[in-house]
């Protein structure tokens, strides 16, 4: 039986709740990307609002958007649209932090490359279909005929947006697959 992390959290318990490095929960705590309070000199982070602001694991009207890809210039456009659409959203770049991620909460639509640095995206396509049998997963690559997408399709029909992808795309992606609720105003 695991044992509860307790309320207030250093940056260390912290990072290793949220299967971050430890340099990157200090970033993030020094940005005000994460939910601190200083107490005595030293970074505290509330775990409740952690769960709540960070991983959405409370209830939301706001779709989350996970967002796995290794590509920086990629990441940046899905940031910038996702946001503009009024999305929740994480942007990883491995497949190992995307499963970590879906093991802690659920989203509701998934942008994920087939070509990634620890392990191949159709691994995580599995992965992530095991945890959420019906979590809308939409790939992209700019390998549409590779064995990893023959993989997929052999689990039954799957969008694939080819890379490179524009803002319209994304949005005509988002609205196809129910999300019509965006006020978007491209």
């Amino acid at each position: 039986m695991t044992e509860e992390p307790p309320e207030l959290m250093t940056v260390k318990e912290t990072a290793k709740y949220l299967r971050i490095p430890l340099p990157t929960a200090y970033h993030l705590v020094q940005r005000g990307q994460l939910p601190a309070i200083q107490i005595g000199g030293r970074w505290r982070i509330k775990r409740s609002l952690l769960d709540r602001d960070v991983l959405k694991t409370e209830a939301s009207d706001q779709p989350t958007v996970l967002v796995v890809d290794d590509d920086e210039d990629l990441q940046t456009t899905f940031k910038q649209f996702l946001k503009k659409a009024g999305f929740g959203r994480i942007v990883v770049g491995s497949g190992a932090k995307a499963i970590s991620y879906a093991e802690k909460q659920k989203f509701d639509l998934v942008f994920l490359d087939l070509q990634l640095p620890d392990m191949s995206g159709d691994e995580v396509y599995l992965r992530l279909k095991e945890l959420h049998p019906d979590l809308p997963i939409v790939i992209i690559t700019g390998y549409p005929n590779s064995s990893m997408l023959s993989k997929i399709l052999q689990n039954g029909p799957v969008t694939v947006v080819k890379k490179p992808i524009e803002f319209e795309q994304l949005i005509r992606m988002v609205k196809e697959l129910g999300h019509k609720g965006m006020q978007m105003a491209v």
